[in-house]
């Protein structure tokens, strides 16, 4: 059933008067944005529109504020006027107050096409990549309660909820459907009881009974453990802890997808030394260590490493070595197979990408979380004398515009 009239907001009015007089305008959504959001024309400027699909016509409530000593404008929509096939009712309550699911008006076979599209779109501002080949978006087993890992503002007395990012209001949430349902058991044990911080990450293992809450609270009301330093995940049959600091994939499943089809496209033969650049705690590392003859994992946080080094006795193929990539790869002697690069959202240091290329494997799995720093990144290794062989995108984060992405490449000869 397509939503066609007003936009379901939570109690009332979705969003706080940022001025004394609201401003609404009519509005035909041209082309996709930043952040997920569609782009229109308003008073001869391009204006960031939240909550639309492209083609729609909308009318759309105009906010105006100052952030960081400059003026700003944005829009959500406040009612559909011609709405697109694409649109769906989005099931949660709180969906355009909260602003952290970007896409639940969009139905999911939608959302991949537009994930697709995404990393096509950054590809294209590169002549190395524009006739390079994306693969459809991988669906996720589930569109919602994916998430193992959730950070809560804390506000008015201890309540628990998320900050619109256009508005900056504070929205209370009894329940997220994006969480796992046992972030959500706690998540209902702690609201109105949490008064003690201002900010709360709740993580638990999706395949384990194990969790971590940070920090430590101590009100009479919370009558289980808290400011845990570390919790316990399985993926793939292999325990990994992970520390409050350390990076883990939020979607569980998802990750697992993720680790076999790297494996897969690299085309291992048993023989390769393998560098796992980025390391973590080890995922990719412990995980196809057993598709090839050694793994050479790259870290920086300390943590990480001690996380990693926690589950790795069985592993004698497996060798941390803490430090940032570009300086590690510089100092290893031995011929490198095969690097998978798996960076923060920033991408890979400049450095890294020139020590890449003075290794020389044969083949690279290039991991990313931001089509515009992979496509950067991409466009440096085939200048440098590679070529891509696969890009697939994988969802692992529905309802929401963020998209991962593994790009395969082989050394040209």
């Amino acid at each position: 059933m397509v939503n066609s009239g007003r936009l379901e907001t939570y109690d009332g009015d979705p969003l706080r008067d940022l001025d004394p007089q609201k401003e609404f305008a009519e509005l035909r959504l041209l082309s996709m944005g930043d952040f997920g959001d569609t782009v229109a024309d308003f008073e001869d400027e391009p204006i960031q529109v939240f909550g639309g699909i492209v083609g729609e016509v909308v009318k759309a409530r105009i906010y105006r504020y100052q952030r960081r000593g400059k003026n700003k404008i944005n829009a959500i929509v406040s009612e559909v006027i011609e709405a697109s096939p694409h649109r769906v009712n989005n099931p949660c309550p709180y969906f355009g107050p909260c602003s952290g699911c970007q896409w639940q008006h969009v139905s999911y076979d939608y959302q991949l096409e537009l994930k697709r599209d995404m990393v096509r779109l950054f590809f294209a501002d590169y002549a190395s990549l524009s006739d390079v080949q994306v693969s459809k978006t991988n669906p996720a087993p589930e569109s919602f309660n994916y998430r193992n890992h959730a950070r809560f503002t804390v506000r008015f007395g201890g309540q628990l909820g998320f900050s619109n990012r256009i508005t900056r209001r504070f929205v209370r949430v009894d329940e997220c459907m994006l969480m796992d349902s046992k972030i959500n058991s706690f998540l209902s044990q702690l609201q109105d009881n949490s008064s003690e911080t201002t900010n709360l990450s709740i993580r638990v293992g999706a395949n384990t009974d194990d969790y971590l809450i940070q920090p430590e609270l101590s009100g009479p009301d919370i009558d289980f453990e808290t400011g845990q330093k570390w919790y316990v995940e399985n993926m793939l049959n292999r325990e990994f802890r992970v520390a409050s600091p350390s990076f883990f994939q939020v979607n569980t499943k998802q990750a697992e997808f993720m680790i076999n089809l790297v494996g897969d496209k690299l085309g291992l033969n048993g023989d390769e030394i393998l560098v796992d650049a980025y390391a973590g705690v080890g995922v990719f590392a412990s995980l196809l260590s057993d598709r090839v003859r050694k793994v050479i994992a790259v870290e920086e946080s300390q943590a990480a490493v001690k996380d990693a080094l926690f589950g790795l006795n069985d592993l004698h193929n497996v060798h941390y070595i803490q430090g940032k990539t570009e300086e590690i790869l510089e100092e290893l002697e031995e011929k490198i197979d095969v690097i998978i690069l798996d960076p923060p959202r920033t991408g890979c240091h400049p450095q890294a990408i020139a020590s890449v290329l003075s290794a020389k494997p044969n083949k690279i799995a290039y991991v990313s979380c931001d089509p515009p720093s992979l496509a950067r990144d991409l466009d440096m290794l085939v200048q440098g004398g590679y070529q891509i062989d696969s890009v697939d995108p994988i969802d692992m984060f529905p309802q929401t515009y963020h998209t991962e992405c593994v790009a395969t490449l082989s050394r040209n000869n």
